[in-house]
């Protein structure tokens, strides 16, 4: 072995990312040791805030009536809209969002006052305390009512492509109907809260659990009447966010630094459980009317579907849901000729908003819905005729908003599950098992997923970040995205690392700070590690590029043939520890510092005619469940999940893998017990974990295999991996078209079950009582 080669051999043998490193705080979050906003030790003088709610869904407010909230023990002062510098606004996108309600209050929780006391629990016994007097106005709850009130928070849309009538005339079959897909409430673990500290010179130091950084700091500076460069927002950490903090931690901020700026004194909002759900957005729910054409093998040749979403009372982010819906309704399937619709519903209920996923697994669940319907109709399998509807790889490969599929690999990817899975023999045992069977009834489910990874809007899609390298030869990274438990700072840091060739262990990722990199993009959509991966590594390679240019010219060579590897620097036939280069070169004073950036290229969208090309990339995946249903009491259970996922080329497979399982779980829930459920006075009943059910560790398979799929990324992504985020939250869409297969066989799976979700207990004997009276009928 020459000397020459010897660098490049042990380069190749080392890396920093495509390898599974533990999280970057999982230390502390087992030990209880890292910090979230309400750990963060308080500022002498520290009040503590809570908001006094309406309780009507849709009112002019007459009189209010507060004399008793101020004399409530403890109470330091009560602030009304009146007590606002600035704008009284939070909204996103559309400025029809106040931050107190002006007059007319909108839901049931909307807050009308602040109420500022010594302590949590006093403050918020006093808001029990006021008294608030009402003219009720008609309410609006339902999307189906808003619909035929044409009650809208933004112009409906549509996306047409062909021409769908023509081609559904000619088709020789068709099918048609309706479906109610509920929403879902985040349920994050850390819930809302904001401590604001007044700094000198109209200064507010916001420390805030929030997904966006930066649009907290648009919303305080707009509240308080000031400019952005007075306020300062951070977060280390979020105990959970999934899209419930990316908008709507702004009512949150906003209300704790109004009253910090109009007491002169740290102010702390912390929402207990029943007020965070009570107040805040949820995932959209959908109502769907479809009619699609198909032949007689079960190709689909027309299809047109009307969606309404549920938008609350605000716009909020339900322009872009929607939008991403429309354009994920075609999920892995060609469809000629088109007719898609969605509007956002203005009802008299919380303004819902981002949630995992951002209207793409409402949009894809209808189509599957449908494929679900055709196979039934058939007779044939749900999997034939999904595979014979999957985009092709040279013709049919262009989807309704005209984007090009190039990197369809979702006919290997499923091949290859459903032989991981034994899909075909377990179809025939499951057959067997409900011949014989009365009451348990087992059911199985393919179902695939395409999913498109940038924002809906353009702009959004770029990053920034800083790398400091200190003169020990350890490495500071700072970047525009938030860490919620998903591991985006685990895979900035392995990113960094592998850059400079350092272990990952000399790398420590800072808190989001709008001080250091400024007008961020949300945490969302999937992009966090695609962005701010990027953004980071433009940095380092700054860095690196100086190192390498500062080693040739004390040891000779060239700069491009340095290797940074294993905390090692290899230049023309010498081995220099990192950190001594580092030393030397700040010596020689060689900037050690850098910032980076990126901006997703080729993205380009028109909202007029909702046509361009909205996604860098496509991820894919697919999964199969099996479950077991009482048919006597609605009862279920999952018994086996494999799930086959596209992460590209995986910057850290045990995140990733973990990711998966997460959004599984996370969505079976959406789909199945997690009901939200508005009395008729509009007040939501299901505002605690009481009443509200997310999945719990009972409810995981025993089975459930999960992995990576093989792939590259034929998009210049970070190292070429795919996100991980949100597109595995629709391989649950087996275990809902699971429990159809089951109820399917209580009537020979010669009846379509009209199921809803979530499918609970009731819903599940309500469509088995549908499919007996059917066949009864018959």
């Amino acid at each position: 072995m020459n000397d020459a080669a010897t660098p490049a051999l042990k380069a190749a043998a080392w890396t920093g990312v495509g390898v599974s490193r533990a999280h970057e705080s999982a230390a502390l979050h087992v030990l209880g040791q890292a910090t979230y906003t309400d750990d963060i030790p308080e500022v002498q003088g520290t009040l503590h805030a809570a908001l006094g709610l309406s309780s009507k869904a849709h009112a002019n407010i007459t009189a209010v009536d507060l004399a008793a909230v101020r004399a409530s023990v403890g109470v330091v002062a009560v602030l009304t809209v009146d007590d606002i510098p600035g704008t009284n606004d939070c909204g996103p996108i559309i400025h029809d969002d106040p931050i107190l309600a002006d007059g007319l209050v909108m839901y049931v929780g909307q807050p009308i006052f602040i109420v500022v006391a010594d302590t949590h629990d006093n403050a918020r016994r006093a808001t029990r305390l006021g008294h608030v007097t009402y003219e009720e106005l008609p309410a609006i709850l339902t999307p189906q009512a808003a619909r035929a009130a044409q009650s809208y928070v933004l112009p409906p849309m549509r996306l047409a492509r062909g021409d769908y009538q023509a081609a559904f005339d000619k088709a020789p079959r068709s099918v048609k109907g309706e479906l109610y897909v509920g929403g879902q409430e985040q349920f994050y673990l850390e819930g809302q809260i904001s401590y604001a500290i007044p700094k000198e010179d109209k200064g507010m130091l916001v420390l805030c659990s929030t997904q966006h950084p930066s649009e907290m700091q648009h919303v305080v500076a707009h509240a308080l009447g000031l400019h952005s460069h007075n306020i300062v927002v951070e977060c280390r950490r979020m105990g959970g966010g999934f899209g419930g903090k990316e908008s709507q931690s702004a009512l949150w901020a906003a209300a704790s630094a109004i009253a910090a700026s109009k007491l002169k004194r740290p102010v702390k909002l912390r929402a207990d459980r029943d007020d965070d759900m009570l107040v805040t957005g949820k995932r959209h729910c959908f109502h769907y009317e479809y009619e699609v054409g198909y032949d007689d093998d079960g190709r689909i040749v027309a299809a047109k579907v009307d969606m309404v979403t549920r938008a609350g009372y605000s716009a909020d982010l339900s322009g872009p849901v929607a939008t991403r819906a429309v354009c994920h309704f075609d999920n892995t399937y060609y469809l000629s000729d088109v007719d898609i619709r969605a509007a956002c519903g203005k009802t008299n209920t919380q303004s819902n908003t981002a949630f995992r996923g951002f209207g793409g697994p409402q949009g894809a669940i209808a189509i599957e819905y449908i494929i679900d319907e055709i196979a039934r109709e058939l007779g044939r399998d749900a999997l034939d005729i999904r595979r014979l509807n999957f985009y092709g790889r040279e013709e049919r490969n262009v989807t309704p908003y005209g984007q090009v599929v190039v990197d369809n690999v979702i006919h290997a990817l499923s091949t290859e599950l459903e032989e991981s899975s034994d899909y075909r023999a377990r179809r025939a045992a499951i057959a067997a098992f409900n011949a014989t069977s009365p009451v348990l009834k087992k059911g199985l489910a393919f179902t695939p997923v395409k999913f498109g990874i940038a924002f809906n809007v353009t702009h959004l899609n770029q990053a920034g970040a800083l790398v400091h390298v200190y003169v020990d030869g350890s490495i500071i990274v700072n970047h525009g995205g938030t860490e919620m438990g998903q591991g985006i700072n685990t895979k900035v840091m392995q990113v960094v690392a592998h850059e400079l060739g350092v272990d990952i262990a000399n790398v420590r990722a800072t808190a989001t700070d709008t001080s250091k990199v400024s007008n961020t993009s949300a945490t969302a959509a999937s992009t966090g590690a695609d962005l701010n991966g990027k953004a980071a590594q433009d940095a380092a390679r700054q860095i690196r590029e100086r190192l390498a240019a500062y080693a040739v010219k004390l040891y000779g060579g060239e700069a491009g043939e340095v290797v940074f590897a294993a905390d090692v620097v290899y230049v023309n036939g010498h081995e220099v520890a990192f950190p001594v280069l580092v030393q030397k070169a700040y010596l020689a004073r060689v900037q050690l510092w850098s910032d980076g950036f990126y901006a997703t290229p080729g993205l380009h969208w028109d909202p007029k005619t909702m046509n361009g090309r909205p996604f860098s990339y496509y991820a894919y995946g697919a999964a199969v469940a099996e479950v077991v249903v009482d048919t006597l009491t609605g009862e279920w259970k999952l018994l086996r999940a494999d799930a086959l996922y596209d992460a590209g080329k995986s910057l850290n497979p045990a995140i990733d893998i973990g990711q998966v399982e997460g959004a599984f779980i996370q969505g079976m829930g959406w789909l199945t017990t997690e009901e939200l459920w508005w009395n008729p006075a509009g007040k939501l009943m299901t505002h605690a974990p009481s009443t509200y059910k997310i999945p719990g560790v009972s409810d995981c398979p025993e089975d459930f295999r999960v992995r990576l799929f093989d792939n590259r990324n034929v998009e210049d992504s970070i190292h070429r991996s795919k996100a991980v985020g949100e597109p595995p939250l629709l391989l649950p869409f087996s275990v809902f078209f699971a429990i159809r297969d089951a109820i399917s066989s209580v009537g020979g799976h010669k009846v379509n079950p009209p199921l809803n979700a979530p499918a609970t207990s009731e819903e599940i004997l309500k469509s088995i009582s549908a499919v007996e009276a059917a066949l009864k009928a018959a």
